[in-house]
């Protein structure tokens, strides 16, 4: 399979595309642009949450527990928050994510398990989604679709580093077919995937119909 700096390579690559594409022709402003091709960059790297090396649930916890706060910063001043309980739950969320996430991810996953399926990349776009509270909903759909692009450019690398080429024949490693799945061998970890998957898809289409009511 690729490793973790072809996929950190590649992703942000995707994200920089992605941003200038943003920007021009689709006319983005580009401090939404700049977010976007970050989150395209860190998309790539979601998938390795579930690595049976510590250095990946290390660096991706650390940027998700720098990441998530601000992401919610305009759900937290939309409640009516003073400045100071803003920053310490902003605190309080990065270290309950850096140390208490990485250690829950530890414990629940399993290599090749569903982080790396089609499922995981929808639930990733769907999260950015219901948490960036921008009234503009196209820009909240350009960063979910941003995180999804660099999720899948994951994906396709781990089944393109399948392929074993000798000479003019092809051989299919034992990994080939485990990162771009729909399902998983374990029927319980696909039945939390999916059911997590369903709640977010309620919730988007909940809030999608309160926007359209307004």
């Amino acid at each position: 399979m690729a490793g973790f700096r072809t996929h950190i390579t590649v992703s942000t690559l995707c994200g920089v595309g992605y941003g200038a594409a943003a920007v021009d022709p689709l006319g983005f402003p580009s401090e939404a642009a700049v977010l976007a091709a970050g989150l395209t960059g860190v998309g790539g790297m979601l998938p390795d949450l579930d690595s049976d090396s510590g250095v990946p649930v290390r660096e991706l916890s650390g940027l998700a527990a720098a990441i998530v706060p601000l992401l919610l910063a305009r759900r937290l001043l939309a409640s009516g928050m003073t400045h100071e309980s803003m920053l310490a739950t902003m605190g309080g969320l990065y270290f309950l994510i850096r140390y208490g996430g990485a250690w829950l991810v530890r414990s629940v996953s399993v290599h090749r398990g569903m982080f790396h399926s089609i499922p995981a990349m929808l639930i990733a776009g769907l999260v950015v989604y219901l948490e960036y509270r921008s009234p503009d909903r196209a820009v909240r759909l350009m960063l979910a679709g941003g995180v999804m692009i660099g999720f899948l450019s994951h994906l396709i690398l781990d089944e393109i580093y399948s392929v074993d080429f000798n000479g003019i024949r092809l051989r299919l490693n034992k990994s080939a077919g485990s990162a771009v799945k729909f399902v998983s061998p374990s029927w319980a970890g696909t039945l939390t995937c999916y059911l997590i998957l369903g709640g977010l898809a309620f919730l988007a289409y909940m809030d999608w119909a309160r926007a359209d009511a307004h």
